[in-house]
């Protein structure tokens, strides 16, 4: 049943408008069982960054750790240090990938003119994506974060001042990318070609901005190119929860500069919401 025909039936049976809150609510079970029923998504979404620590994690394993100090100690596995990388990836595919995907393609197979005609609102509609991107998002961290620990041995942070920098970073994060996923949505012209234009764009991203790659291993033009994004800072951010204080020395301005990372984030946010208020229409039938 589509969420329009469910909430026409709904309205049908209480006599009135559902409330915006209510069918939003509602909108976030309908989502989340459209996403976990198509293996493609899930895979190539949720549990992509979990697959990719795993490949990493053992492919260089033999190499030894990493960052070590100049008397041997505070090195960690290639595994740790992909770690922050995968969340900020999760993050990314989640929210960017996701959204844009799929509501490019909910607009051109005609499902956004049958919600207009329905008791949905606009409001209710974004609950339920926004809704469906932090319960993946969350259940995908956990099953990362379990799978570091019990497959890797990775040490978590004990410090709870790490723990409230990563709640704001992960929400920020959060909310940046879902919009960045409803702006970037307007792009594809079809729902076939939107995979074509969103995956390379967020395959890039990920390879220039840290993820898979060492950021300080990249040419000096293409770390200023990747500074111009935000996963870019997402990544800085979440290493710095992650990984030890040691490992700032290795950012480009030789700090985790979390000013900076909130300050372009907040920018990328104010940016696509902006984008999304100018291309998202919402179509009514008489």
């Amino acid at each position: 049943m589509t969420i329009a025909s469910h909430r026409s039936s709904l309205a049908a049976t209480d006599g009135r408008t559902p409330g915006v809150l209510r069918v939003g609510v509602d909108a976030v079970g309908h989502e989340l069982r459209a996403y976990f029923r198509t293996p493609d998504t899930v895979f190539f979404t949720f549990l992509f960054p979990v697959l990719l620590l795993g490949i990493f994690g053992v492919a260089f394993e033999s190499s030894g750790d990493v960052g070590a100090r100049p008397d041997g100690t505070g090195g960690i596995s290639m595994a740790a240090y992909y770690l922050p990388g995968m969340v900020a990836a999760g993050l990314l595919l989640t929210g960017v990938q996701n959204l844009a995907v799929d509501i490019a393609r909910e607009k051109s197979e005609g499902w956004l003119r049958r919600l207009g005609g329905s008791p949905m609102s606009p409001v209710s509609y974004f609950i339920g994506k926004a809704g469906l991107v932090l319960v993946t998002s969350l259940a995908q961290l956990a099953l990362l974060l379990v799978f570091a620990v019990v497959v890797f041995g990775i040490d978590l942070p004990d410090d709870p001042e790490r723990w409230m920098r990563f709640a704001w970073l992960f929400s920020l994060g959060i909310v940046t990318m879902t919009l960045i996923g409803i702006a970037l949505s307007a792009a594809p012209r079809s729902s076939r070609s939107a995979t074509a234009v969103v995956l390379p764009i967020v395959l890039v991203l990920q390879f220039i901005s840290g993820v898979y790659l060492q950021f300080s291993m990249l040419p000096e033009w293409l770390q200023n190119i990747a500074s111009l994004f935000p996963l870019k800072w997402l990544g800085q951010g979440m290493r710095s929860v992650f990984l030890p204080e040691h490992f700032a020395g290795a950012e480009t301005g030789g700090d985790w500069d979390l000013w900076l990372v909130a300050a372009n984030l907040i920018g990328w946010l104010l940016v696509a919401l902006v984008i999304s208020l100018l291309t998202f229409r919402w179509v009514r039938r008489s």
